[in-house]
Formats: C-alpha cells, structure tokens, sequence
C-alpha cells in the first residue's frame, strides 16, 4: 500500500494573481526575492493585494538561503499577528519561506497562518512540494527540511510573471524542472500516479523548454514551462527524487553552482550510472532502470528498440537539449577550479551518500561510486 496526499490548491492562468485580491483583513508577511523589489516586479504582484491587509515585506534572500535568513524572516514581523505567509519567487524565496513558516509556527507565531506560493521561476515546483532546503553556511552543508506542514496552501501560477526571466535562468530551472521527473520516474517510490505526472513534464520540457530560451515573451511555451515545473513537483514530491539531487545538493554548497546547472552537467553520468553503463556500452547493465529509460526515450520519439540503446539515446537527448540551451556540461567548462574540485570531491562523496534523495536512487551507490561520477562530471 502506498499513500498520495495532495493538499495544494492551484490558481493557474494569466491573470491567477486575481487571488489575492479575495483576501481581506489580513496581516501578510511577504518574502520575496531582492530583485522582485528592486525591479519593482513585487507592486506588480502586491497591486492584488487589497488595501484592507496590513503587509510586511521581507527580501533579505540570498541563494542557498541560510538559516540566519530563516531567523531574520520570522523577527521581521515580530508584533505582528501574521495571518498569511506569501512566498513569491524562485527556490531560494519559497524555501526560506516554508521554513519560516515551519518554525514560526511550531513556536506559535504563525499559528493557523495561510501560505501562499507565487513562483516567479519555472524550475522547483517547490509550490506543491514538503521539501524546503536550507544552508548552513558555515559548516557549507544544505538541509532538507521535510514535512507536510510546509506544504503551501495555495500555490498561484501567473505565467506573466516568468515572461521576463533571462535566458540562463530559463535554462537552469528548466533543466531543474527535467531532473525532478527523470529522478521520480526512475525513483525507487516511484508510482502509476508519479509516473504520469513526470511523463508529461519531460515532454514539456522537450518541447517547450528550447522555445522559451529562445524567445522569453512565447507566452504559451512560458505557461507550458510553469505547468511542466508543478507536474514534476508533484511527481517527486510522491516519488521522492535520487543521486542527481543528492550530489547536487552536496556540490552546490560547496562550489556554489546554480543548482538546476549543476543538475544538468550530473544527468547525463547519473543515467548511465543508474542503468550501469559507460558512454559507449554495457558494463554491469542493470535492465530494470534502463528499461524505465527506455520509456523515458520512447516519450521522446527515438526508436529505443531496446534498452542499452535506449539509454545512449536518452543520453544523446539531453546533451542535444544542453547545446540548444549553451548550457556547460562540465563543471570545469562552468569555472570549477581542479584544486577546489579535488578538495572537496570526497567530502562531497559522503555528504551525498547521506542526503535523504539518495535514499530512492534506483541503484545504491558507494562513495567511491559518487567520487567517480563526480570525476566524470568534472
């Protein structure tokens, strides 16, 4: 037996932000991303917001948000008796938002406190997921926080609001966006219900992904993006995700990488990792997780007449997917420095082992399984 909880209303559509205009006699405490306010974009999200609401705005987030930040957050409305909680952002903000929501509450200052997520980025699909990450910066370790009570409430996708994303963030979180499905596809919980909802972000991201790059203001590929971004959360957030997210997160805190850039250079070796195969053949070929590739590559239109080929094929997809995005596909093309990389590869390789996402990664790596994934990558 295996239990679905969804919980998460979804206002989708150009002009979702409608929302919170319903909203009345409240106390808001607004976390946002610094560029929302300094670009003016965040007046373009509270204009919505009705002049009978008492609104605090909180924007000290920094990527890989720390839990300083989280502490901040919740002092910012100290004396206030704040009744909803409204992220609006990428990653970083919604994170530090779910946490501050998270330990706010467990202290009874936010106690029966609505959240609300407004994701300014087509790439986490934090907005339906129980998953917050946070940095401890100075031990240069990131945290899944993890629980249902962080789950939003609502979640509002405004597609106008990611028409003005720069390319290289389309990309990354894109990219972000195709690892959260392939991960939950592949992922040891994996399930009919998860399944689905990853088979139909992949070929979103397949189709519309190259379309956004190329023009931000293709207005249905941008509303293809933000729906494939909160399918492949929903998908892992059932399923869970695997090793590409686990070296990510150990990684990223330590080289500093964009998360969803550093997601795509691991893909490609994760995938021939988890089928047990090299670029070029079979070594140990694992069948089983290859031939959920295989699925993966027939959604893909390759013939995939069987397995092994399969996986090349998928490999070949995603690499033709980075050139088209002029995304790096190692992490020396990104600026990885060899004496840093070899500094931290075999602290990265234990932290990874532990990570929570590693735990339904199809197949169980070594230390010694990641070090060498990570020197492939490098």
């Amino acid at each position: 037996m295996y239990k679905i909880y969804y919980k998460t209303e979804l206002c989708i559509g150009r002009g979702a932000l409608e929302q919170l205009s319903t909203y009345k006699n409240e106390c808001f405490l607004v976390v946002a991303d610094p560029f929302l306010q300094t670009s003016g974009q965040i007046n373009d999200v509270l204009k919505y917001v009705d002049s009978s609401n008492d609104v605090i705005v909180f924007t000290d987030i920094v990527p890989d948000p720390p839990i300083e930040t989280v502490v901040s957050g919740i002092k910012s409305a100290e004396g206030k008796n704040v009744s909803i909680v409204l992220a609006v952002g990428g990653g970083s903000a919604i994170d530090a938002a779910k946490a501050m929501y998270y330990f706010a509450s467990k202290q009874g200052i936010f106690s029966g406190a609505t959240f609300i997520a407004v994701p300014t980025t087509s790439g986490t699909g934090s907005e339906v997921t129980d998953f917050s990450i946070i940095t401890d910066a100075e031990k240069e370790t990131k945290y899944p926080l993890i629980s249902r009570d962080i789950l939003p409430s609502v979640a509002i996708l405004d597609a106008d609001l990611v028409l003005t994303l720069p390319a290289n963030i389309t990309a990354d979180t894109g990219m972000d966006v195709l690892t959260h499905a392939i991960e939950a596809y592949v992922s040891k919980n994996a399930t009919d219900f998860s399944d689905a909802l990853a088979e139909k972000a992949i070929k979103l991201v397949f189709e519309y992904l190259p379309k956004a790059y190329a023009n931000g203001h293709d207005v249905e590929a941008r509303e293809k993006m933000h729906a494939a971004s909160t399918l492949a959360g929903m998908a892992f957030n059932t399923a869970s995700l695997g090793l590409n997210h686990g070296i990510a997160h150990a990684a990223g805190a330590k080289f500093h990488v964009p998360h969803g850039r550093l997601n795509s250079i691991l893909m490609p070796h994760i995938i021939q990792y988890n089928a047990n195969m090299t670029s070029v053949g079979k070594i140990g070929y694992d069948k089983s997780t290859a031939i959920r590739y295989q699925q993966i590559a027939k959604l893909l239109g390759c013939n995939a007449s069987n397995p092994a080929m399969a996986v090349r094929q998928l490999v070949s997809a995603i690499k033709q997917l980075q050139k088209k995005l002029n995304m790096p596909t190692t992490l020396r093309e990104y600026g990885v420095a060899s004496q840093d990389f070899l500094a931290h590869k075999d602290e990265i390789a234990l932290a990874a082992i532990k990570d929570r996402c590693t735990d339904t990664n199809p197949r169980t790596p070594s230390p010694e399984d990641v070090a060498k994934i990570l020197e492939n990558a490098f």
